[in-house]
């Protein structure tokens, strides 16, 4: 029996289950995908927000790191939350063996508000992180933290995309669920454009839809697809497990990441 293809995330572990790592093992199951992991940072994490988290040790990074390459090898890469300059620099150094597609989300801050990025990372994010990216996925928010570029509207994205690719992706995914309207979404390389549109669901339980989005990419470019094919398929499933998302707790509950499964 052959194997599924591999995809690896590098992020933080999420202990509510509806983002971070654990969205991202579950989008990359129900994509038909062998998903591993490299923990970066633990939360305390729940409906209600972040209560506190945690960086590991560079040395316990680099071993997981290592341990899955270097055995079992990978054919895309997640990043997720990397918390801290020192650890953001960390992954960026060892994403630069890496012979396979990387996609970046620059998490930084949680579906509550609540930061996940220290403020003095964000120059290795844009120095250090952004350049190994194949297609980096920031929200409207991520986008004025790294660029200043403040979107208030369609017209906007464009701008948004350019201030991104300025810091040396291949691929911008610029997000626009923050604005009103249709979720509409921009992917380009500083030539080809791709609007992705869907409709506004009327569903408050969307915890976990950017690591989500971020993992379905990478699953899909694990199986070989083009990046705009990979970002559309992505598209879609993130759209049906915003449909599908289900309370939890007495907050915000996450997307269903199994949606398309039951």
């Amino acid at each position: 029996m052959q194997a599924p293809p591999r995809v690896l995330t590098v992020a933080g572990s999420d202990s509510g289950g509806g983002a971070g790592i654990q969205a991202d093992l579950k989008t990359m199951l129900a994509l038909r995908t062998h998903g591993m992991s490299v923990i970066a940072a633990v939360t305390a994490q729940n409906s209600l927000g972040v209560q506190a988290f945690w960086e590991l040790p560079a040395e316990a990074v680099v071993a997981q790191f290592r341990s899955v390459v270097d055995d079992i090898g990978v054919q895309a890469v997640k990043t997720g939350m990397l918390a801290s300059a020192a650890l953001v620099e960390l992954v960026a150094g060892l994403l630069a063996d890496v012979d396979a597609p990387v996609v970046v989300d620059p998490v930084g801050v949680s579906k509550h508000g609540d930061p996940l990025l220290a403020a003095d990372a964000l120059d290795a994010v844009r120095g250090r992180l952004l350049p190994a990216a194949t297609v980096v996925t920031p929200n409207l928010p991520e986008v004025e933290q790294l660029t200043g570029v403040r979107v208030t509207s369609e017209d906007g994205m464009r701008r948004a995309a350019d201030a991104i690719l300025a810091h040396g992706p291949r691929w911008a995914l610029i997000k626009g669920g923050h604005l009103p309207g249709e979720a509409v979404d921009l992917l380009t390389d500083g030539t080809d454009e791709h609007w992705l549109r869907a409709p506004r669901l009327d569903n408050r339980h969307t915890h976990g839809t950017g690591c989500t989005l971020a993992s379905a990419i990478a699953a899909r470019l694990a199986h070989g697809d083009p990046v705009p094919d990979a970002v559309a398929a992505a598209k879609e499933y993130v759209t049906g497990a915003i449909a599908a998302g289900f309370p939890l707790g007495a907050g915000i509950g996450p997307v269903h990441h199994g949606h398309a499964l039951s």
